[in-house]
């Protein structure tokens, strides 16, 4: 479809976008919000896993016309189902319905869907309108008008969130003056304080306004009802607007918060033209706290100030030379500065110029620059004290402005900043990748330099045998004076490998080697019998015995189970297990227990491969709530108890040595692993029960989980990077998840566990979600 076919909407359309519950799977519904953005929808964007609650919370708060949801993991048809009928009940029946899933939601559920209201388009519909197309197809549906009908103010002063949001949908769109006027005159008779969180783009102002309403959720302990105000600029092409700041939000509990996107739309500033009257709005309807924040700003601007009664100003350490910090406008204005992302290099710095500046701007030159309010935070980490500090300041502020007065529960706490900050790297360790790849082109630049010097050493060495052979003696002192010159920049390390190739070469040459491994002999054959007869050995020997060859082979290559290791640990490759993996997961335990048992049935090696369901990989419990229950089970086995664990490997014995065990887990791999080596143990001492006729003693019980632990094959994926990166199945913050990972690690090595992988790294996840090599 040409641009020039496409519907220009009339009206200003709101969509809310997420991908359903479960599903990390988002490179689809950014595409299509991009796409929703360019052709003039203001987009709230609710990123992955999101339940039906959170997205018909967020159609209510934001009076949207429609909602697009991707789904990739299953479950679709009662999402989808429950979707309309949540939104029904709540009095948001008119919202349209679309979603999407690839090939994965067939045809014969496309059209149950559709007899629900719901406009699912499959791959074919993609192919046939083109993605502009096919997206032109939900503004056209949704190019209506919201604001007819008339909003009462007494609705709005009993509190009903229906009714403010229409409020604010009708006051954005300047048609109803009446409304306004009856609106402001009750909100003149409110003492709600207004706090302003304003600042550059990119400073976590989103981030730090969730972390300071948890903070006042729990000291309130929710008795004071906040209002969220989140201003985005609208893009002066095209008209549309990403209103994205519900994604950072963890603590708007609907009961509690009332959260609302505002696009900038016409205004021609930072804040909507109708700012002044929405702020009167949700005082009218009750609410103790107004938070307004507004998109990132430049040094000039300074909009947000006529409108609250507190501001909080937001920047990181990286704003330039100090001088830069003199054409702030928002220093002059600003009651309180937050340095966030304060475990940035340079950040104490950064605090003690702006407190400084801040002394000038004010003139108060006989005030101490460390009792200026400027706090530095670190909003991105959990419980920051610099975050709490910075809260306590802002609450006797606001209290002092009108906020009701509370008993709180959260203990005080001294100082300015944020303490005790560690960085998942360690400082002056950022460049380690840096330093990994010098250090590797380093060495493979000494490997050219000692394979240059190793052909010469042999080259003048078989050169003065000739000369001295043939009596030339002159010549032959000459070239040994050569030599020894040579020889001095000749590495000893790289004349021990080349001296000890030859003895190192003989051990591969027969019919087989005898190695030692954890003090057991292994005896392993050197060659394979092809069909024909021919003998051909199981490891190649460079057929090349010049010096300098040599040398290349050994450092940049060299033989298996030797450095550096390019073609394995290990000497020789297994030949007692075959490779195949028995993989599964459906349904519960049980039936995934059967499946293995299937599989596995007549194998040499019982190599048992796990997927989890997804409700088991974001770390829930299943549940017969529709969203949740739809997915239990689906693409992988349900997992939530040890007992559960137990049932899925009963059968096998997981500590032999023909077993292993993959468990394909990332978000909330500890605990999961934790389950499974609750489980082996447990089997280990059943075992032990059913030989001996007894239960193991407490000395017993040590000795069988040591034996357990060390014996136990296998592996558990936990690979965190690349769940960030992309598959977006993270339950914990990144850093905490890599100290997880590390701690497990650290376990591991108390109790040599040596059979079993703590992690399996996992790059092609990272290339299925857009990455290139």
């Amino acid at each position: 479809m040409s641009t020039s076919a496409l519907h220009v909407p009339s009206h200003p359309v709101r969509f809310v976008t997420a991908a359903s519950l479960f599903d990390g799977h988002d490179a689809a519904i950014n595409i299509m919000r991009r796409l929703l953005q360019s052709q003039g929808v203001e987009v709230i964007h609710l990123g992955h896993d999101r339940s039906v609650e959170d997205v018909v919370t967020a159609c209510l708060q934001e009076d949207v016309q429609g909602v697009a949801v991707s789904s990739y993991q299953g479950g679709h048809v009662e999402y989808f189902t429950y979707l309309v009928e949540r939104l029904a009940e709540c009095g948001a029946g008119h919202v349209k319905v679309y979603g999407g899933g690839g090939g994965v939601i067939i045809a014969e559920e496309i059209e149950l869907l559709s007899k629900i209201g719901v406009h699912i388009f499959s791959p074919q519909d993609g192919q046939r309108l083109g993605l502009p197309g096919m997206i032109n197809k939900l503004v056209a549906e949704c190019d209506r008008e919201l604001t007819i009908g008339s909003i009462g103010v007494d609705e709005i002063l009993t509190g009903s969130i229906p009714a403010l949001a229409r409020a604010i949908t009708v006051l954005e769109s300047g048609k109803a003056e009446s409304l306004a006027n009856e609106i402001r005159g009750a909100a003149a008779t409110t003492t709600t304080p207004v706090l302003g969180i304003t600042g550059t783009g990119g400073s976590g102002k989103s981030s730090l306004t969730d972390e300071l309403v948890r903070r006042l959720r729990l000291d309130s302990q929710d008795k004071l009802r906040i209002a969220v105000l989140a201003i985005d600029p609208t893009r002066r092409r095209g008209g549309g607007a990403l209103l994205g700041d519900r994604i950072r939000m963890n603590s708007i509990d609907p009961g509690v918060v009332f959260f609302r996107s505002l696009a900038t739309r016409d205004s021609g500033g930072q804040t909507p033209a109708a700012l002044s009257d929405i702020i009167s709005a949700c005082k009218a309807a009750g609410f103790d706290l107004v938070i307004v924040e507004t998109p990132g700003i430049g040094q000039g601007d300074a909009a947000i100030v006529p409108f609250v009664d507190t501001s909080l100003y937001v920047m990181t350490p990286e704003y330039g030379a100090a001088s830069q910090l003199e054409k702030i406008d928002m220093l002059d204005f600003a009651d309180v500065v937050a340095v966030n992302k304060y475990e940035r290099r340079g950040a104490e710095d950064a605090r003690r110029d702006v407190a400084r500046q801040l002394v000038r701007n004010r003139g108060a030159f006989g005030t101490p620059w460390e009792q200026m309010p400027v706090f530095g935070t670190s909003a991105a980490r959990f419980n920051d004290d610099g975050v709490s500090a910075l809260y306590q300041f802002l609450i006797g502020m606001l209290t002092e402005k009108g906020l009701r007065k509370f008993d709180g529960v959260l203990a005080a706490v001294s100082g300015h900043t944020s303490t005790g900050l560690t960085g998942v790297l360690p400082r002056g360790r950022e460049r380690y990748l840096a330093e990994i790849a010098e250090s590797v082109r380093s060495y493979h630049a000494a490997t050219e330099r000692q394979s240059a010097i190793a052909r010469t050493v042999q080259q003048l060495s078989a050169t003065r045998e000739l000369l001295a052979a043939n009596g030339d003696e002159a010549p032959a002192l000459a070239v040994s004076s050569i030599l020894e010159e040579t020889q001095m920049n000749f590495a000893p390390e790289v004349q021990a490998q080349l001296a000890a190739w030859p003895a190192l070469r003989d051990t591969y040459i027969g019919d087989e080697q005898v190695y030692v491994i954890r003090g057991n002999e292994i005896r392993t054959p050197l060659t394979r019998t092809t069909l024909s007869g021919t003998k051909v050995p199981r490891v190649a020997l460079p057929r090349d015995d010049e010096d300098g060859a040599l040398v290349r082979f050994i450092r940049a290559e060299n033989l298996p189970g030797y450095f550096p290791f390019t073609s394995g640990v290990f000497p020789f490759k297994r030949t007692e297990e075959a490779p195949a993996r028995m993989f599964a997961g459906e349904g519960d335990a049980h039936r995934t227990n059967r499946r293995f048992h299937l599989l596995s049935a007549g194998q040499p090696a019982t190599r048992l491969s796990t997927a989890f369901d997804s409700v088991t990989l974001y770390g829930r419990n299943p549940s017969p709530r529709p969203d949740v229950y739809g997915k239990v089970g689906t693409s992988g086995v349900s997992i939530a108890t040890v007992d559960d664990m137990r049932d899925l490997y009963a059968g096998f014995d997981l500590c032999s040595p023909t077993t292993s065990v993959s468990m394909t887990i990332n978000g909330p791999a500890p605990a999961i692993l934790a389950m499974f080596m609750n489980a082996v143990i447990d089997q280990q001492i059943s075992s032990f029960a059913e030989v001996e006729g007894r239960k193991p003693e407490a000395h017993e019980v040590e000795v069988i989980t040591s034996r357990a632990l060390a014996t136990v094959r296998g592996t558990v994926q936990a690979d965190i990077l690349k769940e960030d990166q992309g598959q977006n199945t993270c339950i914990f913050s990144t850093e905490f998840s890599l100290r997880c990972m590390a701690d497990i690690q650290e376990w591991f090595i108390e109790h040599e566990v040596r059979n079993f992988y703590s992690v399996s790294i996992s790059g092609y996840h990272i290339a299925e979600a857009g990455a290139n090599p």
